[in-house]
């Protein structure tokens, strides 16, 4: 089935012209659309409008649109009105100004649509400028009346035809510090940083809309289908839960380390450890020799050890001379019971042997 022109108009840039045809870019035909029905019979319903106040019911030829002021008065607005507050359309996209394609925040793109030559002898213009855009890179910035509404467009080449963007105006896109504003700056550095960019690394790829599915549409078919079958629909694998807590450890399980990550290292880690092992490291003290032993005579005398061998030699020949004044019949233990005067001082110590 041909897709349907949704608007016709002329493509101007300067003195060239061309009729052209916009056609919608998305669609959403091809999603799964319910009806509302009456649960007692299975029959639709129909939906009719009600006076909020008398409760009487409004044919469709009565309903006109309103603006409701702060003091609760409503200021109706007829259709004719409205069709002659609007501006005239002249169905005419006039290229007035050329922006690089990037140039533009995508937060300020609605909705795309297909541009496309309005007719065979349009596709000489069509291709002209179309092929003059790509060559230079650059986009187109229109306005025009669309829909009932002033709108602006931006036209960009696309293949072998050209796409029409409708654009947010500047008072319908929030600011950003609405949202953001709280947000307190966090300084992210070493192995968490290091962490983080390989796991980007690791998942980059290119965008294939093919991958991606629509996990309720294809849930609401299988119920559907389930439904027809008289069987009970098939569960889709729940993901399981995440119970790490720590970022560092998240950070590890996501770049494929797990346990074995907290001895891994990081890009960073690694370089600096290529870098240490480069570095000439310091050799081993050589094993020192044990000195021989010196034989007793060579040994440095020993001040302590000389007073005490001096000290046995008196006390030997002070015994020697006692027991040869000893008196017969003396014993040796008689000889303890000296007179505190009998005992020597030797070089300031206090002899205590005798």
């Amino acid at each position: 089935m041909a897709a349907r022109a949704i608007w016709r108009g002329d493509l101007v840039i300067g003195e060239l012209t061309c009729p052209v045809a916009l056609f919608s870019a998305v669609t959403a035909q091809e999603r799964v659309s319910f009806h509302i029905i009456n649960r007692d019979t299975g029959h639709r319903v129909r939906r009719e409008y009600f006076d909020a106040d008398t409760d009487q019911g409004v044919d469709n030829d009565d309903l006109v649109k309103g603006y409701e002021t702060s003091e609760g008065q409503a200021i109706i607005l007829t259709p004719d009105e409205i069709r002659d507050a609007v501006p005239d359309s002249d169905k005419t996209l006039e290229m007035a100004s050329f922006i690089a394609c990037d140039a533009i925040d995508t937060v300020f793109l609605e909705r795309p649509y297909y541009l496309a030559p309005g007719s065979r002898q349009a596709l000489e213009v069509y291709d002209l400028v179309r092929e003059a855009m790509a060559a230079k890179g650059v986009a187109a910035l229109v306005q025009t009346v669309l829909f009932r509404r002033v709108r602006s467009l931006l036209i960009r080449p696309y293949g072998k035809g050209m796409i029409a963007t409708t654009l947010n105006f500047d008072y319908e896109v929030r600011p950003a510090k609405e949202t953001f504003g709280g947000i307190s700056a966090v300084k992210i550095e070493g192995e968490m940083l290091d962490l983080a960019q390989h796991i980007i690394e690791t998942k980059q790829g290119e965008f294939d809309p093919a991958e991606f599915e629509d996990r309720y549409e294809e849930a609401v078919i299988e119920l559907v289908k389930a439904k027809i079958a008289g069987r009970k629909p098939k569960r889709l694998p729940k993901r399981k839960a995440s119970n790490v807590t720590d970022l560092m450890e998240a950070l590890r399980k996501s770049a494929g380390l797990g346990d074995e990550g907290k001895t891994a290292t990081t890009p960073r880690a690694s370089a600096a450890k290529t870098r240490a092992s480069a570095r000439p490291r310091p050799s081993a003290p050589a094993p020192q020799e044990r000195r021989p032993r010196a034989p007793p005579s060579e040994r440095p005398a020993d001040p302590c050890r000389s007073i005490s061998t001096a000290a046995s030699a008196i006390s030997r020949q002070r015994r020697s001379r006692r027991a040869r004044r000893r008196a017969p019949g003396e014993t040796a233990s008689s000889s303890r019971n000296m007179p505190p005067a009998a005992c020597t001082t030797i070089s300031g110590w206090r002899w205590t042997g005798c």
